[in-house]
């Protein structure tokens, strides 16, 4: 009786193991054959225009470079665990951000030029994040879809519904 017991508990056990998410790094998310992304270089601002800081900030978003770049096939489906910065596109009645772009480093999509579309994933979440700081990266957990989507922002060349968002901390 007790190898029935335990031959039970690891057929229930074996899928929700299986389940658990793969940590995915933002290069595996370029396939290996795509063209080299070279960033463009050109600055932000006019820096003879830095007396009126007000007009800087409210000129007009820095244009993507590569908003139709190649994406992992693969990674369609997968129950993935991704670390990056979180650029809010939708935010709550009670301030929780429930749809945003997630990117590989601080600033991207808001002070600097967006990065490549396969190095952005646009997220939804039903219970959504509330941000303190932007400068703080954040852990999303869920299954990766290889999809386009545009926003005002940049264009993105996946998505996920995020099951989990917590704080990304180093592990020693």
């Amino acid at each position: 009786m007790p190898r029935a017991l335990l031959a039970l508990l690891m057929l229930v056990a074996l899928p929700l193991w299986a389940a658990e998410p793969r940590d995915l790094a933002w290069s595996e998310m370029i396939p290996p054959d795509a063209p080299a992304e070279v960033p463009n270089m050109k600055p932000l601002h006019d820096l003879s225009q830095m007396g009126d800081a007000l007009a800087a900030e409210s000129a007009p978003a820095a244009k993507q470079d590569m908003p139709n770049a190649p994406v992992v096939q693969s990674l369609d489906g997968l129950s993935v665990r991704l670390p990056g910065y979180i650029v809010p596109l939708e935010v709550s009645e009670e301030g929780r951000t429930t749809e945003f772009l997630l990117v590989p480093y601080f600033g991207a999509c808001i002070h600097v030029p967006p990065p490549p579309s396969n190095q952005i994933v646009h997220v939804k979440s039903e219970v959504g994040v509330k941000l303190d700081e932007l400068y703080q990266p954040y852990w999303i957990e869920g299954p990766m879809q290889v999809k386009a989507s545009t926003s005002e922002i940049a264009d993105a060349g996946y998505q996920m519904e995020a099951q989990k968002i917590y704080v990304y901390e180093l592990q020693e």
